[in-house]
């Protein structure tokens, strides 16, 4: 369907408008707490009405749940823009470094995203299919090795798992403020390579039956 130039508009508008409005309950978020999320306080920082915002967001829980899709679709964002490679466990590297790029970077939504900064957050069935992409991500990078010859011993969805676990452990004690930025890196690298090496097929026999 042709859309037109002032529906066009109207979108890009729309799409400003959200943005401000989850800037601004990311910004209350950080400074005042969870409490400060409401339509009327939001509302007033961005300078609109309240209705605008239950127009796009269907009230307070839908502007959590907005918070927290953001965060998955910037967390995606990140991920694809990995730089592709032609060694399956070198892009599945790269991956694992995004992630902690992604976290370090975006700590706020990282809070909402897993560490509970929004109490009592129920995402929709939908909204967490949607969220899910990202793991889907790493799931298949890890089936690429599999099927590349450089991992074994378990399904993709199980080391994926594992990973996943080592990874959001490390960077949710680095956001938490438990390392040194510095220290964090060289014992992060030192993580994934530790948590792979079990399924790590030698070198000797990557290429045979």
């Amino acid at each position: 369907m042709t859309v037109s130039a002032y529906q066009q508009a109207q979108r890009e508008g729309q799409s400003v408008v959200r943005a401000a409005v989850l800037d601004a309950a990311k910004r209350l978020l950080v400074t005042e707490g969870p409490a400060a999320l409401t339509v009327r306080r939001i509302s007033g920082e961005v300078g609109c009405s309240t209705k605008v915002i239950y127009t796009l967001f269907g009230g307070k829980d839908g502007l959590g749940e907005a918070l927290w899709l953001e965060g998955f679709a910037r967390f995606e964002r990140a991920l694809l823009a990995v730089p592709p490679h032609d060694d399956p466990l070198e892009l599945l590297h790269r991956g694992l470094m995004a992630y902690r790029e992604y976290a370090l970077g975006e700590p706020d939504y990282y809070r909402v995203m897993f560490l509970g900064a929004l109490p009592g957050l129920k995402p929709r069935p939908e909204a967490v299919r949607a969220a899910r992409r990202t793991f889907e991500l790493l799931v298949r990078e890890v089936a690429d090795c599999l099927e590349a010859g450089v991992l074994r011993g378990a399904e993709a969805a199980e080391i994926a798992d594992v990973l996943w676990m080592a990874v959001h452990g490390a960077v949710s004690l680095e956001i938490l403020g438990h390392f040194d930025r510095d220290v964090a890196a060289r014992r992060y690298r030192l993580l994934c390579a530790s948590v792979l090496t079990p399924f790590l097929v030698p070198d000797d026999e990557r290429g045979t039956p």
